[in-house]
């Protein structure tokens, strides 16, 4: 009885510990910066969070895009997958930090910025690919 109400109480607090930042892949196009972020527990691959941080037009705000907690490898797969799909749509991106403002090449004028489709993309509501 009292091992079962102590695994209760442990999966209970479990969500409530803060996650660690991990693998981080900043996006730039002219002026803009996009960053994805896969956050877990240090150490550990799962729980982990696919955060999208849209850090020139909405400083300090971020989605939580995908989230797992007992499939490994998941975030980073999703993770990967929306870098790639920003690649495709004309954004540079890398693990490094983003270059600072001035050393970002701008566009043309008479070229229009990516199409920013990722606000189409739903907030996690399932996990492990339960979307």
């Amino acid at each position: 009885m009292r091992y079962s109400i102590l695994i209760g109480f442990f999966c209970l607090a479990l969500p409530g510990f803060a996650l660690a930042q991990g693998a981080e892949t900043a996006c730039t196009y002219g002026d803009m910066v996009r960053r994805v972020v896969v956050m877990s527990e240090p150490g550990v691959a799962v729980p982990c969070e696919v955060h999208y941080f849209k850090d020139t037009e909405a400083p300090g705000q971020d989605q939580v895009l995908w989230s797992a907690s007992s499939q490994a490898g998941y975030c980073e797969e999703k993770a990967a997958g929306l870098v790639a799909k920003l690649e495709g749509w004309g954004w540079d991106c890398g693990a490094a930090a983003p270059p600072a403002a001035a050393e970002t090449p701008e566009p043309a004028e008479d070229e229009e910025a990516p199409p920013d489709t990722t606000d189409d993309l739903a907030p996690a509501t399932g996990d492990d690919g339960d979307e």
